[in-house]
């Protein structure tokens, strides 16, 4: 299975198991959420039901990105910077940016 995409650094990271469960359950949370639209659609719901059901679906996928990046900023930003490695706080600004479109 080829799992690059085109918006991937090729950089890895190690997280802990708590860091870990947590994302994963969130995302399986939110895949169920999905789900439960489509199940909506094929069942002809109410245009406005749906919608609702959609705009949780954003607000937990921008909780998701807020956990993500309170994590990847108190470990990978703080240890790249503790090591010399200034870098890291030019890739996050360009993070920042394109999460903020």
């Amino acid at each position: 299975m080829d799992t690059t995409c085109e918006y991937c650094s090729g950089k890895h990271k190690e997280r802990d198991e708590k860091e870990y469960k947590d994302l994963m359950n969130r995302l399986k949370r939110i895949e169920g959420q999905v789900r439960g639209v489509e199940n909506m659609l094929e069942n002809d719901a109410y245009c406005t039901d749906i919608l609702m059901q959609v705009s949780a679906i954003s607000s937990a996928l921008n909780s998701f990105n807020k956990v993500l990046l309170a994590n990847h900023v108190k470990t990978c930003v703080a240890d790249n910077i503790r090591s010399g490695n200034e870098e890291v706080v030019d890739e996050l600004v360009t993070v920042l940016q394109k999460l903020m479109k």
